[in-house]
C-alpha cells in the first residue's frame, strides 16, 4: 500500500491520524503523513507519534524510502517504545520549525528568480539557507540583492502548487534551473511551484502560500567556491530568528 503524502496537498497541517503498517528499531511506516522527509535541500520534518496509551514517542527524522521514494521512514528518538503494526496513531509536526523551513524554501525560489545562472546545490537550514549559481560573469551586488529581496516579500505574491505533465516539462526545459538535481520523472506529472508572475519551476517540497509570510530577509556572505560558482546566503532578519 502507498503511503500518502498529506503535505504535499496541504503544507499547513500539522497533524494527522495514522495507522502503523512497519515497525521496527530503523523506525516506523504508516499509512499515511504530514512529516515532510528529507529531500530538494530541505531537512525532514521532526516532531511526535501519540499513542493510543497517550504516551508520546519523539520523531527526530523523516527520510526517503523505497523504491521511487514511495514511503516515508520515521526515525524514533533512541530507546524509544517500538510501536505494533496495526495501531492507530496521531503523528505531530514540530510547526514552528516546519514553518520556518516553508519560510526559507519559498525565500530561496525568489532569489533563484533574481540571479540569472544555473543552479548547482543548496542547503536548506533553520533559519537560513543558500544557493550556488554558476555565474561567469560574477554575483549580483548584495545591496540591491537583498532590496529586491524583501521587495518581492512585500508585495504579498501569491505562491502555490500546480502539477505538469513530463511532456510540459520536455517543451520547456528552461523551467529545471538545477544542474545537478533532476524532478522525478515515472509517474507522468511533476510537482511545480509557482509564484505568480515571478517563479515556476519543478519543486517537492513545503511553502508559505503567500511570500508576505516571510518576513525581512538579509543576504549574508556571497562566497567563490570556483571559477565560476557563486555561493548566496540567505537568512532572516535578526527580529526575524526563532
Amino acid at each position: 500500500m502507498t503511503m500518502e503524502f498529506l503535505f504535499q496537498e496541504d503544507p499547513y497541517l500539522k497533524s494527522c491520524r495514522a495507522r502503523i503498517t512497519e515497525s521496527s528499531p530503523e523506525g516506523v511506516f504508516f499509512d499515511r503523513t504530514v512529516f515532510y522527509p528529507e529531500g530538494g535541500g530541505q531537512p525532514g520534518d521532526t516532531g511526535i507519534m501519540r499513542l493510543s496509551s497517550g504516551a508520546e514517542v519523539s520523531i527526530t527524522d523523516t527520510r526517503k524510502h523505497g523504491v521511487q521514494d514511495q514511503d516515508i521512514l520515521h526515525v524514533l528518538a533512541e530507546d524509544s517504545t517500538i510501536p505494533e503494526v496495526g495501531e492507530e496513531v496521531e503523528l505531530q509536526i514540530d510547526w514552528e520549525r516546519r514553518h520556518r523551513l516553508m519560510r526559507m524554501h519559498t525565500s530561496l525560489h525568489l532569489l533563484c528568480s533574481l540571479v540569472d545562472g544555473d543552479v548547482t546545490g543548496g542547503q536548506i537550514s533553520d533559519g537560513k539557507g543558500r544557493l550556488d549559481f554558476n555565474l561567469p560573469d560574477g554575483a549580483p551586488d548584495k545591496s540591491w540583492l537583498t532590496d529586491e529581496l524583501n521587495d518581492l516579500i512585500r508585495r504579498a505574491i501569491p505562491v502555490s502548487v500546480i502539477w505538469a505533465s513530463d511532456e510540459e516539462l520536455d517543451k520547456t526545459p528552461e523551467l529545471v534551473r538545477t544542474m545537478s538535481v533532476k524532478p522525478p520523472r515515472g509517474s507522468g506529472r511533476v510537482r511545480m511551484l509557482q509564484i505568480e508572475g515571478v517563479d515556476l519551476q519543478p519543486c517537492g517540497g513545503t511553502h508559505v502560500s503567500n511570500t508576505s509570510e516571510i518576513g525581512t530577509l538579509e543576504v549574508g556572505k556571497i562566497e567563490n567556491k570556483g571559477r565560476q560558482n557563486r555561493r548566496i546566503n540567505l537568512r532572516f532578519a535578526k527580529q526575524e530568528t526563532a
